[in-house]
């Protein structure tokens, strides 16, 4: 009988201990999944990309003016100059860029990025900056658990009439140690856009769908308003 009880309690300890260890490894996946989300962050708002003098190639044509308008901008002025060229004035451009000596690779993420799967993932980094931008506090404390709760939408959300339209590499000679032969490594851009009010109606809707469902202090429903009305300013 004492063995049996016995058992019965190592039995217990076994279940208790295999739940809190399958528990800890979710929160693991979990978090490790968030941080991955990361990895596409938006466009910058002025040009990073110092390597003009260092262009030695442009989709296998070594003449620059080869290469396209969106593009050229983009390196010396950044994303808000692409957005003020008339072909793009009632669309928001969203550009995704990976870089590396393995061209092949390259050109297969280039192909295989998706205006459905990656591109929330683009958008989520732009639109986390702008509220992150726009609270005069903490995040956290600005906005409450709406805060949280917008951005794990954002990254999940859908947004409707978004379209490649463009992908173009470049090749450069590099300064640093990851770089293929030669010292050159392959620069590679993906253009998305979406048009001005599709993305304001989807933003707009998260916006709602995450206010919500949370509980906030006056203060910060006050500051979740202001955002639903300026969010778009300088977005």
């Amino acid at each position: 009988m004492r063995k049996k009880i016995l058992r019965s309690a190592k039995m217990k300890i076994f279940l208790i201990t295999y739940r809190i260890l399958f528990l800890l490894i979710i929160l693991l996946i979990v978090s490790c999944t968030g941080k991955k989300a990361n990895v596409f962050t938006p466009v910058p708002d002025f040009s990073v990309f110092d390597i003009s003098n260092r262009i030695i190639d442009v989709n296998r044509i070594a003449d620059k003016n080869n290469m396209p308008r969106w593009l050229s901008v983009y390196i010396s002025d950044g994303i808000a100059a692409v957005e003020r060229l008339d072909i793009y004035n009632d669309k928001y451009v969203f550009i995704a860029m990976n870089q590396g000596a393995n061209f092949a690779a390259l050109t297969k993420w280039a192909e295989n990025i998706s205006p459905v799967y990656d591109f929330p993932m683009i958008a989520a980094a732009r639109i986390e900056k702008r509220i992150i931008s726009s609270a005069a506090l903490y995040p956290d404390d600005e906005y409450g658990l709406f805060f949280e709760t917008m951005i794990k939408n954002v990254y999940r959300g859908t947004y409707t009439g978004v379209v490649k339209e463009d992908a173009h590499w470049i090749s450069i000679r590099a300064d640093n140690e990851n770089t293929g032969e030669n010292g050159i490594i392959f620069m590679y851009f993906v253009l998305m856009t979406i048009e001005r009010s599709s993305m304001q109606t989807n933003v707009r809707n998260m916006i709602g769908k995450s206010s919500a469902a949370v509980t906030v202090t006056n203060a910060q429903n006050s500051a979740i308003n202001r955002l639903r009305q300026t969010f778009f300013t300088g977005f």
